[in-house]
């Protein structure tokens, strides 16, 4: 493993309490050094700014003396020097321990520091002219080494001083973030060991803590009403999967019990009923369970008003002959966004729960409305009452059983396919009294 992937994978195992604490402590030793940098800089400064203000005055003072006439070699102040243009003295001393250029960038007016550690000093130059009209250069020097010592030892206490500073600083951290996440672990605990349909009780304070109580709060509502829901599915599904079992299984014992050659073929299509009505069953629960589910398969244009027309005329093909009229109104092309499947779907249980109720006439319309489509079917049949218009897309609801029809899943499965793909799907009552569904599903 590469270190940088190395400790990327420490990192993320780390708990957040150490990760808020390491940035804490990282940062505030950065900017603590930061500025014991910036203290010692300033702290030299402060220093060579003192010895430039009084190796001046001295120069200052000497450079007087020359212009009035004194005579160099009789100038004896500790620290200055009297030289010609070219750094040669004048005041009867040794030379100078610079170079040309030394002097001449000190003759120019330039502060000089030379030597290092213990053998720093500081030089400043002043130019006078004497009564003889010769150029003389005043040089004032002042040894560093005190004040080198005193700023390594300041340098040495300001990088202590910060790393612990910055320790004191991660030890805060670690204590606030515990204090701060205190509050969260008792959440965890609670919600871990909270009971079916109990709820998390809400922080006083309007905080982060009471907006994470909440979203636990809708969470585990959302989960009682799933299980809610699975429960009921699961207790409808096995009660409509027993009447045509029991059916099949009684014909069979009895057939093989009283054997009678005038009554099979009576008896095979009682079970062929049955078994096809089991498959239709099974067929349905797949599909809601899919779409449950919500791995469903990328959404594609599809022509609505081609799959009506499809439709119509399978429902035509499986209607009896006195069955009602199905008429199609699709002025403009239509498209939505979904998969031929779930359209089809969708398209044959609406078009077969109206063929169902209607007294003598099933209207489908398809209509582009801006980013939608528009799907209306509706019926002359005896409608659907108000209170019912919400109840009917529930799972195994039936509200007329005597009717025939499926087992309740088609109008389900309707609203589970259109909402999956950002549609809407709504009852309401038609012109002729009858049901009227609208689907309204997004254009691609």
């Amino acid at each position: 493993m590469r270190p940088v992937a190395a400790l990327r994978d420490w990192w993320a195992r780390r708990s957040l309490r150490t990760r808020i604490t390491l940035v804490v402590g990282v940062v505030a030793l950065v900017a603590l050094a930061a500025l014991s940098r910036l203290g010692g800089s300033l702290l030299v400064t402060t220093v060579i700014n003192a010895a430039d203000v009084e190796l001046a005055a001295k120069a200052s003072s000497v450079a007087d003396s020359v212009r009035v006439g004194v005579d160099p070699a009789l100038v004896r102040i500790a620290g200055v020097r009297i030289v010609d243009v070219a750094g040669r003295p004048v005041d009867g001393g040794a030379a100078l321990p610079l170079s040309d250029a030394q002097v001449r960038r000190i003759a120019g007016g330039e502060e000089l520091t030379t030597g290092g550690g213990t053998d720093m000093r500081r030089w400043l130059g002043l130019s006078t002219v004497g009564p003889d009209g010769a150029v003389r250069v005043v040089i004032a020097s002042a040894d560093l080494v005190g004040s080198a010592t005193i700023l390594a030892n300041a340098a040495s206490w300001f990088l202590v001083g910060a790393l612990l500073v910055a320790g004191v600083v991660a030890l805060a951290a670690w204590s606030a973030t515990r204090a701060a996440l205190r509050p969260v672990d008792r959440l965890r605990r609670a919600a871990a060991t909270l009971p079916p349909g109990e709820r998390l009780p809400l922080p006083p304070a309007d905080d982060e803590l009471r907006a994470l109580a909440a979203e636990f709060n809708l969470l585990l509502a959302r989960r009682d009403d799933a299980v809610a829901r699975l429960e009921r599915f699961t207790g409808d599904a096995a009660h409509e999967l027993r009447s045509p079992v029991a059916a099949i299984r009684a014909q069979a014992e009895v057939a093989v019990a009283h054997p009678d050659p005038a009554l099979a073929e009576e008896t095979l299509k009682s079970i062929a009923d049955e078994a096809a009505r089991l498959s239709s069953l099974l067929s349905a629960l797949l599909a809601l369970a899919r779409a449950d589910s919500g791995q469903r398969p990328p959404a594609q244009p599809v022509d609505l008003v081609a799959a009506a027309r499809a439709a119509v005329d399978r429902a035509h093909s499986t209607a009896p002959e006195d069955g009602p009229a199905i008429t199609l109104a699709a002025p403009t092309p239509a498209v939505v966004a979904a998969t031929p499947s779930e359209v089809a779907l969708v398209l044959d249980n609406l078009i077969g729960n109206a063929v169902r109720y209607a007294a003598g006439l099933v209207r489908v319309g398809v209509l582009p409305a801006g980013r939608w489509v528009r799907l209306v079917v509706e019926d002359d049949g005896p409608g659907i009452p108000l209170a019912d218009r919400r109840r009917v897309f529930d799972r195994f609801v039936r509200l007329n059983p005597e009717a025939g029809g499926g087992a309740g899943l088609g109008l389900a499965l309707v609203e589970a396919l259109v909402h999956g793909r950002g549609g809407t799907v709504s009852a309401g009552e038609s012109g002729a009294g009858g049901a009227r569904f609208e689907v309204r599903w997004p254009s691609p």
